[in-house]
């Protein structure tokens, strides 16, 4: 390994503690270790998590650069997959790659340290090795109250604006809005925050250096400017098919739910919402069309054990503290809704056109006369009826009304 690896030894001096999150004293050759193997493991890998368990990371730079080409503490992931470990191990180079990172203004943080999220503890042995923040908020703080908007790249107008609408709702709340940076649904959200003057962070399947997809280098640029950008490989490493899948599992553990706005029923954004679910994060879904493919995953997800959201209030009722209520959701009131039961039979029993004898509005209204002589008044008073002579009628007010809600009055109340 160049200058001795990473634990120290040569090449070591000059070297200040500011190049890792909490890298002085007897921390830096932890720090350091770990730094190597995230250009040695692939992100979530489960062998390597177990591995780092067991025996630390500076002792598993150890045992992958020494003499034994398969040491007996590895054993389990097969000789050919120990053997392109030791390759990485041998060419990785954590201090330029931490010399690298602080050109760019990134910090890199590991378990343990001040800044680390802990909720990325329950992803076990698939916990990331360490992560590569690039931005000046602290991110343990910042995971505490945010929520992950994810969903199709090739988005419809309506996701865009339903992502877009639902990340600025829960920035001006105060959540972090937390996404992957793609086209579609997650550019519209971190947009959508941005534009707030909101938080939102992003998390690649790449290095944090590299802009991915490039049409969104300035809107990576705006992130990292206005909140954060992270992910787990390091400087210069470039994003794979199964990076973007395995990121999916950063973003799930990372929040307090997830809220899918468009997929379709092979998205990668079902991967994250059912991520989420197994870790006991909050999921949730936005309705679309019925007929739409775009919506059809969404809607897989309702049918189970996705919660139904339609705006940000929705969504903080779920993941906020007690008291975080959205409110409650009903049609217009009107008049005739604040009548006394009895009286609002009286008032349905009348012709929707001309006038009818007391008697009669009785026998429709399967009351008795006195009683129903009496509701008119009630009625009159109130502006619903109109008087002629031994007659009533409804009032002009009343007729427009029962216009507008005929098929309420005739199928019931």
């Amino acid at each position: 390994m160049p200058d001795g690896g990473p634990l120290g030894g040569p090449g070591s001096e000059g070297r200040g503690p500011a190049e890792v999150e909490g890298g002085h004293g007897g921390y830096e050759e932890e720090l350091l270790a770990r730094a190597a193997l995230t250009r040695v493991l692939e992100p979530g890998d489960v062998h390597g998590g177990r591995w780092l368990r067991m025996y630390g990371a500076a002792a598993l730079v150890r045992l992958l650069t020494g003499a034994d080409p398969e040491p007996p503490e590895l054993a389990g992931a097969g000789r050919q997959r120990v053997a392109g470990y030791r390759l990485r191990a041998a060419r990785a180079d954590p201090r330029a790659d931490l010399d690298r990172a602080a050109e760019l203004g990134c910090r890199f943080l590991c378990p343990g340290t001040p800044q680390w999220p802990t909720q990325l503890d329950d992803l076990g042995d698939a916990r990331p090795v360490g992560l590569w923040v690039r931005g000046t908020p602290d991110l343990r703080t910042w995971a505490l109250r945010s929520v992950a908007l994810v969903g199709a790249r090739a988005c419809t107008p309506y996701g865009a604006h339903m992502a877009h609408t639902l990340a600025a709702g829960l920035a001006e709340r105060g959540w972090v809005v937390v996404s992957g940076a793609a086209y579609g649904i997650d550019g519209a959200a971190h947009r959508g925050a941005l534009g707030a003057g909101g938080a939102t962070a992003a998390v690649l399947a790449c290095g944090v250096d590299t802009a991915y997809p490039r049409g969104h280098a300035g809107l990576l640029g705006a992130i990292a400017g206005q909140g954060l950008v992270l992910g787990e490989l390091p400087p210069g490493s470039h994003p794979t098919p199964a990076r973007f899948v395995l990121r999916n599992r950063v973003i799930a553990a990372l929040t307090r739910g997830t809220v899918v706005v468009e997929a379709a029923y092979r998205s990668g954004s079902l991967v994250t919402a059912r991520r989420a679910r197994q870790l006991g994060r909050f999921t949730m879904g936005v309705p679309g069309p019925a007929t739409s493919g775009l919506s059809a995953g969404v809607h897989e997800l309702l049918r189970g054990e996705a919660v139904l959201v339609t705006d940000a209030a929705e969504v903080v009722e779920l993941v906020g503290g007690m008291g975080e209520l959205a409110p409650e959701r009903r049609g217009p009131v009107l008049a005739r809704d604040l009548l006394d039961p009895d009286t609002a039979r009286v008032l349905d029993a009348l012709p929707a056109a001309g006038p009818a004898q007391a008697g009669d509005i009785a026998l429709a209204a399967g009351a008795g006369t006195d009683e129903v002589i009496g509701r008119l008044y009630e009625l009159h008073s109130l502006g619903f009826v109109e008087r002629l002579g031994d007659a009533w009628r409804l009032a002009k007010r009343t007729r427009r009304e029962g216009t507008r809600t005929g098929g309420e009055r005739r199928g019931g109340r």
